[in-house]
């Protein structure tokens, strides 16, 4: 407050002469006499002092108490916390609602068009829950630790919680970063209440962290380094299983690695794999060399040269046999002890398991597309000059071939392709959009 202002209000200060004459009325008679003028005066004096402190500052609710009886805190702020409060109209349960993201399915079996236009009628729609708790943060446990991880995730429901909306898990195997990421992330837009990733990555690696709001964005779970043709390949795929098996809303789960791309937009891929009555895995047996060749005895009786499988690495399955995977306390076992020296137990290992517990189950082929064509022990690579719109709609209508989706024949066979090199990004997000469907 400025002098000038002080010296008007003082200009405007009238002190009753009531006040004046008791306060100075000397006391010779009793002292009872000369108290009450005292008590009166004094009063008086402090009611004019409040009303004039009272028009000098704002009008504050509870200010003029504050002044001589400040009040704690959490009072202090009591009208910035009723601001704050939702109104009472809204019920509980309208307040705890979560928000809901509708997305769009079509039938996996229409028919493909595989010439770029994509006008497909769209069929089914799936009303889903917003958002994904972290594997990690839902467990409560020291997931670095494989015994621990698989004893929970092994005591994980072999169904989806009641009334959950079924997602499909996306478990990258990776060496380091993710190079098909932007691509990826034009297939997930849209789509967060239907799906969940995964990644394992070298634990070496030390690159930052997806930007938040991306479907990759914290989703590392806690991992060990891989080594080709180890089995440390299949501890790996197991650790990424039971990882995923902490979300009761996993139905799917499908490996992939850094090389892969998605062939359809999302609502194909998605219904495909939840509508199927098969898991997708390779289990066949192979009498040469690549085969029946990297059996090792030791491994009867539980694993006989008869039950022995190869397969694809990248599979597909449902929660069920997830279960079973990461609770196998017979298999797995024997192949950590004698699957060693050429014999590549992550092309062995789950194709022999579930050969033998659920053979019923397999479509026995993969949803990923790889070309073998070439003599080697790896698939052949592709490069940004090999991505063109007539590829990748050969690869969409089956390859030149058909198979079985649900007793029905069908050219909608691989999902997914892989072995892309990085500089072929640039490729895929520009005809995806046009070929594809996404983007």
């Amino acid at each position: 407050m400025s002098t000038k202002n002080v010296q008007q209000q003082q200009q405007h200060v009238v002190v009753p002469a009531a006040v004046v004459a008791a306060m100075a009325t000397p006391c010779p008679v009793g002292l009872l006499r000369c108290a009450i003028p005292l008590l009166f005066g004094f009063a008086v004096g402090i009611a004019v002092a409040v009303s004039l402190l009272g028009s000098a500052t704002p009008a504050v609710p509870g200010g003029d108490l504050e002044l001589f009886f400040p009040l704690p805190p959490a009072a202090a702020n009591l009208s910035d916390v009723r601001q704050r409060q939702p109104s009472s109209t809204t019920t509980t349960t309208e307040r705890r609602q979560p928000e809901r993201e509708p997305t769009t399915i079509r039938s996996p079996l229409q028919p493909v068009d595989t010439s770029g236009n994509n006008s497909t009628p769209q069929a089914l729609r799936v009303v889903g829950v917003k958002g994904q708790e972290t594997a990690a943060a839902a467990s409560g446990i020291d997931t670095s630790d494989d015994d621990e991880l698989m004893n929970l995730a092994a005591a994980a429901p072999r169904e989806t919680a009641a009334g959950a909306v079924p997602k499909v898990a996306f478990l990258f195997l990776t060496r380091w970063d993710l190079p098909m990421a932007p691509l990826w992330e034009k297939f997930f837009e849209g789509h967060r209440a239907l799906y969940s990733v995964y990644v394992h990555t070298d634990p070496a690696f030390n690159g930052s962290d997806a930007v938040e709001g991306s479907a990759f964005h914290r989703r590392t779970i806690p991992s060990k380094e891989v080594k080709w043709g180890h089995i440390s390949m299949v501890e790996a795929e197991r650790r990424l299983l039971a990882h995923a098996l902490l979300d009761r809303s996993n139905a799917r789960f499908l490996l992939l690695s850094e090389s892969h791309v998605p062939l359809f937009d999302f609502p194909t891929v998605y219904s495909y794999l939840i509508n199927s009555s098969k898991v997708f895995l390779e289990s066949y047996d192979e009498p040469g060399g690549t085969g029946r060749g990297r059996y090792k005895r030791g491994m009867s009786p539980a694993v006989t040269i008869g039950q022995w499988r190869k397969g694809s690495q990248w599979f597909e399955m449902d929660r069920g046999l997830a279960v079973d995977v990461v609770s196998d306390g017979v298999y797995f076992p024997v192949f950590k002890r004698f699957c060693k020296r050429n014999c590549y137990a992550d092309e062995h290992y789950l194709p022999t398991f579930l050969g033998i517990r659920r053979p019923s189950a397999i479509a026995n082929r993969s949803v990923t597309w790889v070309d073998w064509s070439h003599a080697g022990p790896h698939p052949a690579r592709f490069t940004r000059l090999d991505v063109t719109p007539d590829f990748l709609g050969w690869l969409r209508g089956g390859s030149g071939g058909t198979c079985v989706y649900n007793g029905e024949t069908t050219t909608l066979c691989f999902l997914f392709a892989r072995k892309f090199l990085p500089n072929s990004l640039t490729r895929f997000l520009r005809f995806a959009p046009k070929v594809m469907g996404f983007g």
